[in-house]
């Protein structure tokens, strides 16, 4: 069956909704719907549906009177999603690791290949490709979940995730070769099928990152 185009309504959540993330649209900013409207050529009627689709997502905050804002961040915040990730991805690998087949094990790999290319680029310097970066990071950090056989799990997972990297790219530096050895760490468990290596490893990649995202916010 061949892929329906998206409507004019999902791509304009996709738009927002990135630019909210990456930090295009600054936390606590205020949505003027006759700003959004020129930016994103999108209707009132749109953008109400989008924003509040975002509000109950988490991204966007809507206040009775004073209309839609970016929502505000903070080291509470960000404490209470990186466990929520811990939770949520732990769970699903554990799951994925019992369910997945050789098909998964080989998507997993090639997700891991685009990804090492990207951080040995960005420890030689080559810091030009931040977003792209970022895209096989989660496409690892998926394909790794991607046989727990929940698409419930898989997408609170997704909403959690994306949060978390709305804090790394506010702040967005780059760990080098302790995150690489992490999701080596990871991969090797996964295919081993040892999920408590596995889950050990995923713990430590998030809590360090955590913590390297904290201290860069208090800078």
């Amino acid at each position: 069956m061949a892929k329906q185009p998206p409507t004019v309504g999902s791509s304009t959540f996709e738009r927002i909704k990135r630019d909210i993330i990456f930090g295009t649209l600054a936390p606590g900013s205020k949505l003027k719907l006759d700003g959004l409207k020129e930016r994103y050529s999108a209707s009132v009627s749109t953008l109400r549906e989008t924003l509040n689709r975002l509000a109950s997502d988490g991204f966007v905050a809507a206040e009775e009177q004073r209309g839609f804002f970016v929502t505000p961040v903070s080291q509470e915040d960000l404490r209470e999603i990186a466990s929520l990730r811990i939770l949520l991805e732990s769970h699903a690998l554990r799951q994925s690791i019992a369910n997945g087949d050789t098909e998964w094990e080989g998507d997993l790999v090639a997700a891991h290949h685009k990804l090492h290319r990207m951080e040995v680029r960005m420890q030689a310097g080559d810091e030009t490709e931040k977003e792209t970066w970022k895209r096989y990071d989660w496409e690892f950090h998926q394909a790794l979940i991607r046989a727990c056989n929940s698409q419930n799990l898989l997408s609170l997972h997704s909403t959690i995730y994306d949060k978390y990297l709305r804090y790394q790219m506010l702040v967005l530096t780059f760990r080098g070769e302790a995150a690489a050895v992490e999701h080596r760490g990871m991969l090797d468990a996964a295919l081993a099928r040892d999920p408590d290596t596995a889950i050990k490893f995923l713990e430590d990649h998030i809590n360090n990152g955590l913590h390297h995202t904290l201290e860069a916010m208090l800078e």
